[in-house]
C-alpha cells in the first residue's frame, strides 16, 4: 500500500508517519519504481505499536526503547521493565500535579458564586492575585514533568505539525 492507504487504514495523518520515520521509529519503507513507498502490513503493526504507546503517553525515546526490545525479542527485558516503572513514576507525578491543579482551581472557583461585573469578580481577582505571587501554585516544570515532557525528546501529539526541536 502506499502512504496514504496506509494512514487510512492505521487512522493517522500521512504527517505522523513521515515524522515517525524522520525519527527512526518506523524504517524507510521500500520503494517502487515510481519512487513511491510501499508499505505492508508489517508497518502497519509497527505503526499501530508506536501509537498506541502514544496513547500511553511514552516519548519518542521511550518508544525506541521498547522497538528495539520487540525487534529483538531474544532478549532480556530488563531494560523494559525499569522503562515502565520509570513512566509509572511520571504518571503518578502528573497525577499529584493535576490534583494540585484541580484544588487550586477549585479555590478559584468558590470565590465567584454568583456572576457579577467582571471588576468585582473573584476569579478574576484570584488569579490576578496569584499571579503578582511566585509562589502562589506550583509551576508544572517544578513538579518535574508536563504532559508529554517528561524527558528531554518528548514527543508531539499525534497529527501536530512537526516542531522544529524534539520535545
Amino acid at each position: 500500500m502506499k502512504i496514504g492507504e496506509l494512514s487510512r487504514a492505521a487512522s493517522t495523518p500521512v504527517e505522523t508517519i513521515r515524522y515517525y520515520e524522520r525519527e527512526g521509529l518506523l524504517p524507510d519503507p521500500p520503494r517502487t519504481h515510481n519512487n513511491y513507498r510501499v508499505y505492508g502490513d508489517e508497518q502497519k503493526d509497527r505503526l499501530a505499536f508506536i501509537r498506541h504507546c502514544r496513547s500511553l503517553d511514552m516519548t519518542l525515546d521511550e518508544i525506541r526503547v521498547l522497538l528495539r526490545f520487540k525487534d529483538a525479542p531474544g532478549e532480556d527485558c530488563g531494560a523494559v521493565n525499569q522503562l515502565l516503572d520509570e513512566h509509572l513514576g511520571h504518571v503518578q507525578a502528573r497525577i499529584a500535579e493535576l490534583r494540585a491543579l484541580h484544588e487550586h482551581l477549585q479555590i478559584l472557583r468558590d470565590q465567584c458564586m454568583n456572576t457579577t461585573l467582571a471588576g468585582d469578580c473573584g476569579i478574576i481577582t484570584g488569579i490576578t492575585r496569584d499571579a503578582a505571587s511566585a509562589d502562589a501554585v506550583p509551576r508544572p516544570h517544578e513538579l518535574g514533568h508536563v504532559h508529554g515532557t517528561h524527558h528531554a525528546h518528548g514527543s508531539r501529539p499525534e497529527g501536530s505539525a512537526p516542531s522544529p526541536r524534539k520535545r
